[in-house]
């Protein structure tokens, strides 16, 4: 990670590929990457239960599950994000950030 170069105070760039890195902390990752683990063990058991002809409604019930923990890991994330990566892009001056959160948020919200 010693590559990674700042393009502005609120985010990093890849230099071999020039996208945008977040540059959240060990805690917050492990938090993101073990809801994500749960979820995929949940999609993973629907997988199962559908092979294993399970009731419909079961099934239902369990897809609407996972969906509820992935917009808590959707949630999360957008926190984090408002709270540093924006943040930052804003006291930087760049006020284009708005833009992308606000768009990023319809899309979440649909």
């Amino acid at each position: 990670m010693d590559e990674i170069q700042n393009s502005c105070s609120g985010c990093q760039e890849d230099p071999e590929n020039g996208k945008r890195l977040s540059h959240h902390n060990e805690k917050t990752i492990r938090e993101l990457v073990n809801r994500m683990n749960r979820i995929e063990g949940q999609v993973r058991g629907i997988k199962g239960m559908i092979e294993r002809h399970v009731y419909c409604d079961d099934i239902l019930n369990q897809i609407a599950s996972a969906q509820s923990a992935l917009y808590g890991v959707a949630k999360l994330l957008l926190e984090k994000h408002m709270k540093s990566c924006v943040m930052e892009q804003l006291q930087a001056g760049d006020e284009e950030v708005i833009d992308e959160v606000v768009k990023t948020i319809f899309k979440l919200i649909k």
